[in-house]
């Protein structure tokens, strides 16, 4: 079963949400209108939440995950994924906030206080450093990431088609497997 209760915390998933059979969302999860789950992935919400906006997509094996509350941080690191964003394959997001319109390469990490502001695109295998600002409208990409250039007017339209393009996938996947 994709979906585990943790403490007595269920995942929520709103309207038109696809969670993938072989994917595992774990405690205080929610998923937003028409986002997507994809094969393989984690997202254990045990010790804080994850929260994932509309129409994003978390990409196959990728992990997300959370720091847990304490003392010298009461808020401890929640996991927040804003709209429209496409989280590539085998990425790692840990306690981290990703704005809107954003894409995250492949094999990316995403460390905890990091703060990725609408309209980014940290490219494919690049580690961003605990609490670490990469500013809108920017290609970020290494290790650790660094800005690289601004993003063209071409590049900010691709961040919102990407994640379009994975709400259409989803519902092909979702119309086969309830058999319409």
């Amino acid at each position: 079963m994709p979906l585990s209760t943790y403490l007595g915390a269920q995942p929520s998933l709103a309207a038109g949400v696809y969670v993938h059979s072989s994917a595992q969302v774990i405690g205080d999860v929610k998923v937003g209108r028409d986002s997507s789950i994809w094969c393989n992935t984690v997202l254990r919400g045990d010790v804080n939440h994850i929260v994932i906006g509309d129409c994003s997509n978390i990409q196959d094996f990728a992990m997300g995950h959370v720091s847990h509350k304490s003392t010298a941080k009461p808020a401890g690191s929640p996991l927040l994924i804003g709209n429209y964003v496409t989280v590539g394959h085998s990425a790692i997001l840990h306690g981290c906030t990703i704005g809107d319109e954003c894409l995250i390469g492949m094999g990316s990490i995403i460390m905890d206080d990091v703060v990725i502001q609408a309209q980014v695109m940290v490219g494919a295998g690049s580690l961003v450093t605990p609490g670490k600002v990469l500013e809108s409208g920017y290609l970020c990409a290494g290790r650790p990431a660094v800005r690289v250039r601004a993003l063209t007017v071409e590049e900010m339209g691709y961040l919102k088609y990407s994640a379009e393009h994975y709400v259409r996938v989803k519902d092909k996947y979702a119309a086969e497997t309830s058999g319409g």
